[in-house]
């Protein structure tokens, strides 16, 4: 990365941005509009002789700090969305908590690892989309089976005028929502459709077995169009499927397993595919029961599958040709 002049961290919230700029330690608050976006680098301009020689860093808050990313990135500003809790443990101890000393945290960070920094990016219109329909379809889904467990408590009890008229309504509203569920879905379909990059990695990464349409979809979300990671290692860490050693000295040695601080979501859909392929998958099949039969437990070898059918995911998209299951061609 390049020698930057300042660095200023950004604390968003919904309404505000607290703004530091750590080499002549000024602070000010801004509205999180695109006004207030503009009078910002206004007033960062007047400590920096060009845009260029500022690095702007901010917490990945969702959708507080998307517009922020929007509004810099189109304006060719250089920015980095970090991880909160990264920022926070290389900040040391920290007693008080306010936006001003989120903000002064953040910039102090960025200037201190400016050199080792990569800018972020923004997904593209269409891996946006693609992120919003598959959350707001997770959601409806989360919802209808809380209200299906609740509907399955009521018709247990005694049947009573008002038990009936409830289970009446919560009938009415899961019929709703699994509609709205399959509304989305073929929202979805569309979208591949319209979008050939898309659409060309979805039917690679479906002609695996185990992988589904959400499933194929989340991979090409969260890798960016698989653009994001270079190799399946790097998404296994991300996934929280790769195992690491934990060991101190001659006294401390545990067993090697995934980190905590990884993306539950995508780890928990990988489970489902991998007992799905070890039920349609006879390769995956027969390496699942290898493992077993070795010793290893069964949640370790279901990780293997895991981790088996990511590099099998990656592999299609990078040679761009559907899986073929060499099983069915062998003498």
């Amino acid at each position: 990365m390049k020698n930057y002049q300042l660095a200023v961290g950004i604390d968003v919230s919904k309404k505000t941005l607290d703004v530091f700029i750590h080499n002549y330690s000024k602070h000010r608050v801004f509205d999180n509009t695109r006004s207030g976006y503009v009078s910002l680098i206004k007033w960062v301009c007047k400590f920096s002789e060009t845009e260029k020689s500022v690095l702007y860093c901010f917490e990945h808050t969702g959708n507080y700090s998307l517009k922020l990313a929007i509004f810099m990135q189109t304006n060719g500003l250089d920015y980095v969305q970090e991880n909160p809790i990264v920022i926070k443990r290389s900040s040391g101890l920290v007693r008080t908590k306010s936006d001003r000393v989120d903000a002064q945290m953040i910039a102090r960070y960025a200037w201190l690892h400016r050199e080792e920094l990569v800018c972020s990016s923004i997904r593209d219109e269409a891996l946006l989309e693609l992120g919003r329909l598959l959350s707001l379809r997770d959601q409806l889904v989360r919802n209808r089976t809380g209200l299906m467990g609740t509907l399955e408590e009521l018709t247990g009890l005694l049947s009573s005028p008002s038990t009936d008229v409830s289970c009446k309504s919560l009938k009415h509203t899961i019929a709703y929502l699994s509609k709205q569920i399959l509304k989305l879905e073929k929202q979805i379909d569309q979208l591949l459709k319209r979008e050939e990059a898309l659409g060309k990695n979805y039917k690679l990464l479906t002609s695996l077995k185990g992988v589904g349409r959400i499933l194929a979809c989340q991979l090409i979300y969260h890798t960016c169009n698989f653009e994001r990671f270079s190799s399946w290692r790097q998404f296994s860490s991300y996934c929280g499927t790769a195992p690491f050693e934990h060991s101190s000295g001659t006294s401390v040695f545990k067993r090697a397993k995934g980190h905590p601080m990884s993306d539950r979501k995508m780890k928990s859909l990988l489970s489902m595919a991998s007992v799905s392929a070890i039920q349609h998958d006879g390769e995956l099949r027969e390496y699942y029961q290898r493992k077993v039969a070795e010793g290893k437990p069964k949640m370790i070898a279901l990780n293997n599958v895991r981790n088996k059918l990511l590099s099998r995911a990656f592999a299609v998209i990078k040679r761009q040709t559907p899986y073929v299951d060499l099983c069915k061609y062998a003498a």
